[in-house]
């Protein structure tokens, strides 16, 4: 059955992949990014080879007002949005306690605060609907604290998986999925220049990964399943110092 799918930071990386995997599937999209030139492109791009409708509008998931005015504008183009991805978050951070508040407090912001405005937007408007389906993109880092460039990372990203296992235990018994999705190292144009990290897929290979598991609507999945499964259960259980050597 065709849906209507709102990603947001879908102009690039795994947003725009998972748009590229969800078209051709059938599904309609809006799409929101800060980069409209980049999310004009793909709307041509996947109407011209897909057929669906994809819309387009720009967003800047920091400004919180527009957060809701985007998310609620989409809702009232489809007439229903099915299924909501909060995707959109960064991933800078430096060492903490070298002088760098204000690069890890934007990491922290952009992937909590943010994420929390989205899933309030998203939730009030599949309350409304008395159904839906929300999806918050966190990571494997969000298992356990990390150091270095990844401490701030981590730790945001270990908040938005806590959120959205509050939202989906508040939403238990209504016609309402939440899904917390973790993935590994996915090579993407914002990570191009790092040394090559364990286990990583390239975008292509990540993107279809993680349609396939937001499809089953699981609680919670590591993505790809095989090892991050494995791995995720190593870095909740083993030792911090043996934890550390995966960053």
């Amino acid at each position: 059955m065709r849906k209507n799918i709102l990603i947001t930071g879908a102009s690039s990386g795994i947003g725009a992949g998972m748009a590229r995997e969800f078209a051709a599937r059938g599904h309609n999209l809006a799409l929101c990014a800060r980069r409209i030139e980049r999310l004009d492109e793909l709307q041509h791009e996947l109407t011209e080879k897909y057929g669906v409708k994809v819309s387009v509008r720009v967003l800047d998931v920091n400004d919180y007002p527009q957060v809701f005015e985007v998310f609620e504008a989409f809702a009232a183009e489809f007439g229903q949005l099915d299924r909501i991805i909060v995707n959109a978050g960064v991933g800078n951070g430096r060492r903490i306690g070298k002088g760098h508040f204000e690069i890890n407090r934007q990491t922290a912001e952009t992937n909590f605060i943010a994420g929390l405005a989205q899933c309030e937007a998203a939730v009030g408007i599949f309350r409304r609907q008395n159904a839906g389906h929300l999806v918050t993109i966190s990571s494997m880092s969000a298992f356990r604290g990390l150091p270095r460039h990844l401490t701030t990372y981590a730790a945001s990203k270990a908040a938005i998986a806590a959120l959205t296992e509050g939202i989906r235990a508040e939403l238990f018994d209504t016609p309402i999925k939440v899904s917390t999705i973790l993935p590994g190292y996915i090579r993407t144009e914002l990570n191009a220049g790092a040394k090559k990290l364990p286990f990583e897929v390239s975008e292509e290979v990540g993107s279809k990964a993680l349609v396939r598991a937001i499809d089953r609507e699981p609680s919670t999945a590591c993505v790809p399943g095989w090892p991050w499964t494995l791995v995720g259960f190593f870095m909740k259980h083993f030792p911090l110092k043996w934890v550390i050597k995966l960053g």
